[in-house]
């Protein structure tokens, strides 16, 4: 539960954890797993049985171990808030979670940096599946107004025999700042992954994605998609890498930014490399303004040319 003498921290950061669309009052139910972390320290946390969380303090951040047991189906979504309130420093976040065999678990992480001006942030969650485990895991960022706040999120997820995982990285309500998303999954044997990164750019945002799927078990499958949105003078690099590496292992990636402004600069770049005869790798990418059709639609139906992108971009980073 949350510490007594963090109380009023807990009220910022879940303040803007609504604004981010978490559900603060979750953090407080006893039937929830849920962590919550404030800089360099861990303000709250509740478990359930069968699921162990451990958490320590590091120089600038923490590092926390979550662990699902073999045969136990989490019923309710693992809640995850790290939090940053002041306007400068740097917050490091190790994540390191299993799920046993046979598991299963839905997890949703937001991240807030309100106030972020001179602010980075860094994580790197290693993720470990064992035989036909499942998860879930949607990481949804709030940042600042300003454009101070880097942040760099990494994903390693190792999918053991039949497991299935899905991961989406969210940053499309406030601005980016600077921003890098590594995902990279190994799957075993019949694993299948979904990946998935959607950014909404402003200003004079940065934004860098890579996506990696490496297909090393036999009938493995995957799928990495992004979606970046890129308006004003924001830049964005996209490379999407898929590894054919075991007999019948399907991949697919998919890449689409939509560019508005005179000064966007943004590349996509599709990989695919096969190392068995019998894998087979397909991708596409796309570059390029606005549907101007469906733009035209909804104007005619008395929107905003501004209304009108709006509706169009939610409906994409949906």
């Amino acid at each position: 539960m949350i510490e007594s003498n963090y109380q009023r921290e807990f009220e910022k950061i879940a303040e803007y954890y609504e604004k981010s669309g978490g559900d603060a009052s979750r953090f407080l139910r006893r039937d929830i797993v849920s962590i919550i972390v404030s800089g360099d320290k861990v303000i709250g946390r509740n478990t359930v049985e069968g699921v162990e969380l451990k958490a320590k303090g590091l120089e600038n951040g923490v590092e926390i171990w979550l662990e699902v047991k073999d045969g136990i189906q989490v019923e309710n979504p693992i809640h995850l808030c790290t939090g940053y309130l002041k306007p400068e420093g740097t917050q490091l976040v190790l994540i390191h979670t299993k799920l046993g065999k046979a598991a299963k678990a839905n997890f949703l992480s937001h991240c807030v940096f309100p106030n972020g001006k001179e602010f980075t942030h860094r994580m790197i969650s290693d993720i470990e599946l064992s035989e036909s485990a499942k998860m879930s895991y949607e990481d949804v960022h709030f940042h600042s107004k300003d454009g101070g706040v880097t942040v760099e999120a990494i994903y390693n997820a190792h999918l053991g025999e039949k497991s299935v995982f899905r991961n989406t990285f969210h940053l499309t309500k406030t601005r980016v700042g600077k921003l890098k998303v590594e995902m990279k999954v190994n799957l075993d044997k019949e694993a299948v992954a979904e990946i998935e990164s959607k950014v909404y750019e402003k200003q004079d945002d940065y934004v860098e994605i890579i996506e990696e799927l490496n297909l090393n078990g036999e009938r493995s499958s995957g799928i990495a998609k992004s979606v970046v949105f890129a308006t004003d003078s924001s830049k964005a690099r996209i490379i999407n890498r898929a590894y054919g590496n075991a007999p019948y292992a399907r991949g697919h990636i998919e890449c689409k930014e939509i560019v508005k402004g005179g000064n966007v600069n943004v590349g996509t770049i599709p990989e695919l490399y096969v190392k068995d005869e019998k894998a087979e790798l397909t991708h596409e990418a796309s570059i390029g303004r606005m549907n101007v059709k469906q733009l035209e639609t909804l104007m005619a139906k008395g929107l905003t040319e501004n209304e009108a992108i709006e509706l169009i971009v939610k409906g994409m980073l949906k």
